[in-house]
C-alpha cells in the first residue's frame, strides 16, 4: 500500500521543521564546546585585511584592573543582568529615533555573542544581526555563564589594528602581560574598545585621555560598589 504523497505546504513545513532542529542543535552544541575550548577564529578576525595577531589567556592571567575597566567603560551592570539591559536599550532607541549618529545598548554579553558567531556589519544588515544576536546571547549567558563570557570576551576583542584579545594589547602598547596592567593602562585600554582602529592609546589626547581618566576613576567604583562579584567574588 502506497504512502499517500503529502502536500507541497507539508513538505515545506517538515523541511523547515528539520533544518531548525539541526540548526538549533548544531549551535547549542558549539556553544557547548566554546565554554570549555578557546574560541579559534572569528569572521571580524578572518576578514580583517590587517591580519589577526593574538595569545589566548585565561581570565586568571588577566588583570582584575582590566576586567574592572570594561565593566565600567561598557557595561556597568554585567553582573547583575541576563544578557540584556532592557534600560539601555531604551535610551540607545529613543536617542536614535532623535537623528543623528546610531547609538547601541548592547551588553557585553551582546558583543561577545556578536563578535564570537556573527558579524559587524553596517546599515541593514546590522538590523539583520540582531535577531540571532538575541539567541546566541541567550545562549551563552545559560551556558557559558558571566565569568566564562568575560574571559571569551577578554580574548577576542579588538584591541589595535590586526591585534584582538588583552594580551595582545598589553603587550602592543605598554610591553607587557595582560595579568600586569596598572588601573591607568587598563583603563586607555578599555577606552579604545569601541573604535580600536582610531583611537590611540600612547600618547593619547583629547576625548580619548578624559575618557581614558573617567574609566580608571570608575575602577575603584565598580571594586567597592561590587559590580564585578560574579567575576570576583
Amino acid at each position: 500500500m502506497t504512502k499517500p504523497k503529502r502536500s507541497f505546504s507539508a513538505r515545506i513545513f517538515r523541511a523547515s521543521l528539520k533544518t531548525a532542529i539541526y540548526l538549533t542543535g548544531g549551535t547549542v552544541a558549539l556553544t557547548a564546546i566554546y565554554a570549555v575550548v578557546p574560541v579559534p577564529t572569528t569572521l571580524t578576525m578572518l576578514f580583517d585585511s590587517h591580519g589577526a595577531k593574538r595569545d589566548w589567556t585565561p581570565l586568571s592571567d588577566i588583570s582584575p584592573n582590566l576586567v574592572r575597566a570594561v565593566i565600567a567603560a561598557e557595561d556597568g551592570k554585567f553582573c547583575s543582568h541576563d544578557g540584556f539591559d532592557r534600560e539601555a536599550i531604551e535610551k540607545a532607541l529613543k536617542r536614535n529615533q532623535q537623528g543623528g549618529k546610531i547609538r547601541g545598548g548592547s551588553t557585553i554579553s551582546q558583543q561577545t555573542a556578536k563578535n564570537v558567531f556573527l558579524w559587524q556589519g553596517s546599515g541593514w544588515t546590522r538590523y539583520l544581526r540582531k535577531v540571532p544576536e538575541v539567541y546566541f546571547t541567550f545562549l551563552i549567558e545559560k551556558i557559558w555563564g558571566k565569568r566564562r563570557i568575560m574571559e571569551v570576551y577578554l580574548n577576542i576583542a579588538e584591541t589595535g589594528i590586526g591585534t584582538y584579545g588583552a594580551e595582545e594589547g598589553a603587550q602592543r602598547y605598554f610591553n607587557k602581560s595582560a595579568k600586569d596592567l596598572t588601573r591607568t593602562e587598563a583603563a586607555r585600554l578599555a577606552a579604545i574598545l569601541p573604535l580600536p582602529k582610531k583611537r590611540a592609546v600612547n600618547g593619547v589626547g583629547g576625548f580619548t585621555r578624559r575618557y581614558g581618566n573617567s574609566i580608571a576613576a570608575r575602577i575603584r567604583v565598580v571594586k567597592r560598589d561590587g559590580l564585578d562579584s560574579c567575576i570576583y567574588p
